[in-house]
């Protein structure tokens, strides 16, 4: 494990949860607000997490009025739980890879409700992505190396 990864582990574990969703929920919502992520129909009163395994982070959101919030955080199971590694995520988001492809490269993992996450797997692989975003997450992907043997 690098020793950027250790850190924000080890920050993770100390941090409550409304603040390690506060970073997505604000960026979903300012994608949203700017036409870029508008949440189906689907996705309206249901909930999400989304673990990024090589760091120990999860982070919990959900989809209400067609906005973006966070939480829960009453211990209760969500509706669609998505695990990756954060290099697989900035590939998603970088438009490098799709979620077919990382799924079956067993990548992404998804648990839950499957018809949920097949409407989160067509809403993400059709929203367009501003060029300026995947640069920056191709940028961020350097601090997430490849593992050996990959």
């Amino acid at each position: 494990m690098t020793m950027l990864k250790s850190m924000m582990t080890r920050v993770h574990r100390h941090m409550p949860a409304p603040m390690r969703a506060a970073p997505l929920v604000v960026a979903l919502e300012a994608m949203r607000r700017a036409g870029w992520m508008e949440p189906p129909a689907a996705l309206d009163g249901r909930t999400f997490s989304l673990t990024v395994d090589d760091v120990g982070l999860e982070v919990r959101f959900q989809c209400a009025n067609g906005r973006f919030l966070p939480g829960p955080f009453d211990g209760r199971e969500t509706d669609l739980t998505l695990h990756a590694a954060a290099l697989s995520y900035l590939r998603l988001i970088s438009g490098d890879a799709d979620t077919d492809t990382l799924f079956f490269q067993r990548r992404l993992s998804i648990r839950g409700d499957t018809a949920l996450g097949l409407e989160v797997k067509y809403w993400l692989d059709a929203a367009p992505r501003p060029e300026w975003l995947g640069a920056l997450a191709q940028r961020l992907s350097l601090l997430f190396p490849e593992p050996r043997g990959a």
